[in-house]
């Protein structure tokens, strides 16, 4: 590292070389690796960007609108829509890397799966193309496979082949499921009662958003093709509903529903339910046919994320956000 000297003015003030220094800055700038993240305004990509800010990098994050973008981890914000490729041309100028999270579990303003979660990343990735990008990070979704028939997992894995016949090196992360969606588990307990299909017994390692993070910066750091990446501890879902209930200090109550119930339900939501509901139950529903346990990463506990969950739920109760006008 160059060493900068102040000296002293005849005026008594400090002075500090900023000639000197400017270069310096200039060039750590330079230096500094450059990631572009997609879904940035995200659970995840929150978590991506500072992870990434943490290992050192420069964090471009890809915002819809930057006066509604909520503080962000990033080095600069961009605003642009993943949906009009138009809109992106250039912003990866200068990228050493893209990640992008972009997806919907919600279908709103009348866009789907195909239009975001296929052809906005796509949108991406010839942008990338473009600027020469070296390298893209993906986050799919485990036993993607064994989901083909539901809509949203056939938009990710569609977009995965586009990814892969790519002349950027691509690296596939494909999660077991986030801390969050076991709040599901954490709800039913609260109201009495949790429902489980068949035996109970298939098993899950749901895993931290900011775990997630850091697996996904080391699997494209080693340049990965694919990693499947869960947490570190395995449960089965009758074991996530006795931790749900323990955890707000109840007795388990479990009901075991037979699967044909779960079956049938695939069958009909897409009849009787806009596709804004049916859309993340189908997948919901499909995956709690399965085993869904990835490789153990990270050192946060699904157990200490009920517990703060339901102390936030307190602290809430206790000292309400009023909403009320005040007159003056």
């Amino acid at each position: 590292m160059q060493a900068v000297r102040a000296t002293y003015q005849p005026s008594g003030h400090l002075h500090f070389p900023w000639q000197t220094l400017a270069p310096i800055f200039t060039r750590k700038l330079v230096d500094m690796r450059r990631v572009f993240i997609a879904g940035a305004t995200g659970y995840l990509g929150r978590h991506l960007c500072a992870e990434y800010q943490q290992r050192g990098w420069y964090v471009i994050a890809l915002v819809r609108k930057t006066s509604q973008a909520a503080p962000i981890a990033a080095d600069q914000l961009i605003e642009a829509q993943a949906t009009d490729p138009e809109t992106l041309r250039g912003v990866m100028a200068g990228a050493d890397l893209v990640v992008s999270c972009l997806g919907i579990t919600r279908q709103t303003d009348g866009l789907g799966y195909w239009d975001v979660d296929y052809q906005a990343n796509l949108n991406l990735l010839r942008e990338a193309e473009r600027a020469g990008v070296g390298q893209f990070g993906y986050i799919h979704v485990l036993r993607a496979s064994d989901m083909a028939q539901v809509p949203m997992v056939a938009a990710k894995s569609a977009f995965v082949v586009e990814l892969q016949r790519s002349a950027v090196a691509a690296t596939v992360i494909a999660p077991t499921g986030y801390f969050s969606d076991m709040a599901d588990f954490l709800k039913m307990a609260q109201s009495g009662r949790v429902w489980l299909f068949g035996n109970g017994n298939k098993r899950i390692n749901p895993i931290h958003g900011a775990d997630l993070a850091t697996a996904i910066a080391e699997a494209v750091e080693a340049q990965l093709d694919w990693q499947n990446v869960g947490g570190p501890d395995i449960f089965t879902q009758r074991e996530l509903a006795e931790l749900a209930f323990a955890s707000i200090g109840k007795p388990s109550r479990i009901t075991l529903l037979p699967d044909i119930i779960r079956r049938i339900a695939l069958r009909v939501l897409p009849f009787v339910t806009p596709s804004r509901i049916s859309g993340p139950a189908r997948f919901f529903l499909s995956a709690l046919a399965l085993n869904m346990v990835g490789a153990c990463h990270g050192t946060r506990c699904l157990k200490d994320y009920f517990e703060n969950s339901i102390a936030d739920l307190k602290s809430a109760s206790i000292h309400p956000i009023s909403t009320e006008r005040k007159e003056l």
